[in-house]
């Protein structure tokens, strides 16, 4: 028995859903017999590129479309695995051979983008000068990575994901046609997960059908696909716009104690944010995407609780208000200042630096310069080092490691020799993580982590675990 994605994909054009930018300029130049010979559908995976190709292709040549037929004159290439320049040559042998049984000989190549430079060229030299009897349709994910060469002498149309009020309306459809008893709240779920991809979202609708005779509901799609429930989801955002350190820690532990796969856990978070963005909720953000093995658990608490600020906590534990991060910034530099013996001595447009910020007086030191090079050196004191703010008093380079753990990698004898030797002109002074302004709520941040994870989180210095 077919799946559902194999029964109801499209076999005419009026039949595509959501992409009338594609299809409705595509009828009208069949209708008018205007083929040209070379088309580029760019767009995401499961929108429809290879299925417009296939009904393309039949159109033109006034064949009757079935999807298991098999006509000669319709040549499908994967380009991912027919990428080299003897694979193209081989096909602009085969075009100049005239079409058995329709009036083109039309090649669909899926995945354009993975052909070699050496295999573009030499499929150039075809569209540029094509028989006439020869039609290529091209379909990609990856636009940026096909030659300007190709782009310019094809006719481009671009496929995109489907809305959710699309995607919803297009499932229920189905699911009526299918007999299939679902909440709406459910379907809801396929829809999200589903992303817009409408060969996804069948594929799930097709794994989904089968939990129950009786209605499915939301909380049987998010046992069996591993999700996190709604509510935890945003009563975990909202503890993190609070700062509340143990209500953040006890959510994460429960959803990771019943078995919710932690990247599906960051995806869940990203959407959800995504769905309803606020400026407090960046630098979360900028980590979700990251989270993945080795230490996936321990990247994910990082990832929370590495902006609780200990002196924003209120004594309930959880914070009176969150500042933004450019804030947070100004006042983590203002407390640099007033706590450094030499303060007198310092100009007042100097400031404590960390990666993203920097003024005029970073010309005196260059940075981003001397990280580079380390990078190049050393990854390990590489990652250390982005983890530290910095100032430059006279020629000495002041550098603030954010937690005890990168203090001590970077103490250590060869690890220090490299930052000073390379700090060309410049003396280094490695300051204690406890003479850092946050750097109580750092240490703090990995004793829960400790705590969490059931023993000491350790590092021997030549292994960064997050």
């Amino acid at each position: 028995m077919k799946n559902l994605y194999r029964r109801y994909r499209p076999i005419k054009l009026e039949d595509v859903v959501g992409q009338e930018q594609v299809t409705t300029p595509l009828a009208a130049s069949l209708k008018q017999k205007k083929i040209n010979h070379a088309y580029l559908f760019i767009g995401p995976r499961g929108c429809g590129k290879t299925s417009v190709a296939r009904i393309l292709a039949h159109e033109v040549n006034g064949f009757k479309y079935e999807l298991e037929d098999d006509y000669v004159d319709i040549i499908e290439i994967d380009g991912a695995s027919n990428r080299g320049i003897d694979n193209i040559r081989e096909l602009r042998e085969k075009a100049a051979i005239a079409p058995t049984s329709g009036k083109y000989k039309i090649y669909i190549i899926d995945e354009v983008h993975m052909l070699t430079k050496e295999a573009f060229n030499a499929l150039l030299k075809t569209l540029e000068e094509p028989p006439q009897h020869v039609i290529f349709i091209m379909a990609t994910t990856d636009a940026y990575k096909v030659p300007v060469t190709i782009t310019s002498r094809s006719q481009i149309y671009t496929f995109k994901l489907a809305d959710d009020k699309v995607m919803h309306d297009f499932l229920k459809s189905i699911v009526k046609k299918e007999k299939i008893k679902i909440s709406d709240d459910a379907l809801q779920i396929i829809v999200k997960r589903g992303g817009g991809s409408f060969r996804d979202s069948l594929s799930l609708l097709d794994q989904i059908s089968t939990l129950s005779e009786q209605e499915i509901t939301k909380e049987m799609v998010t046992d069996a696909m591993g999700l996190p429930e709604d509510e935890k989801i945003s009563d975990l955002l909202s503890a993190y716009l609070d700062g509340n350190v143990v209500k953040i820690t006890t959510i994460l532990k429960d959803l990771l104690a019943s078995g919710i796969k932690v990247e599906n856990l960051a995806e869940e978070l990203i959407n959800t944010i995504i769905d309803a963005p606020r400026p407090e909720f960046i630098p979360l953000l900028e980590k979700l995407p990251d989270i993945r093995e080795p230490f996936a658990e321990a990247k994910l608490l990082v990832s929370f609780l590495d902006d609780c600020d200990e002196s924003t906590l209120s004594h309930s534990g959880s914070r009176r208000s969150r500042p933004s991060p450019r804030g947070s910034r100004a006042n983590a530099r203002a407390a640099a200042l007033r706590n450094t013996p030499n303060r007198d001595k310092i100009d007042s447009s100097q400031e404590l630096h960390n990666e993203h910020v920097s003024d005029d007086y970073a010309v005196h030191f260059d940075f981003d310069g001397f990280k580079r090079k380390i990078e190049s050196l050393n990854d390990v004191i590489f990652k250390q080092l982005k983890r530290c703010e910095y100032e430059v008093v006279g020629d000495t380079l002041h550098l603030y490691p954010k937690t005890k753990i990168i203090y001590n990698i970077m103490n250590s004898n060869n690890n220090k020799k490299i930052l000073v030797d390379n700090a060309i002109g410049f003396k280094i002074e490695l300051h204690p993580a406890g003479e850092h302004p946050k750097s109580a709520a750092k240490d703090e941040t990995l004793d829960k982590i400790s705590a969490i994870m059931g023993g000491e989180v350790k590092n021997d210095g030549g292994y960064d675990p997050f």
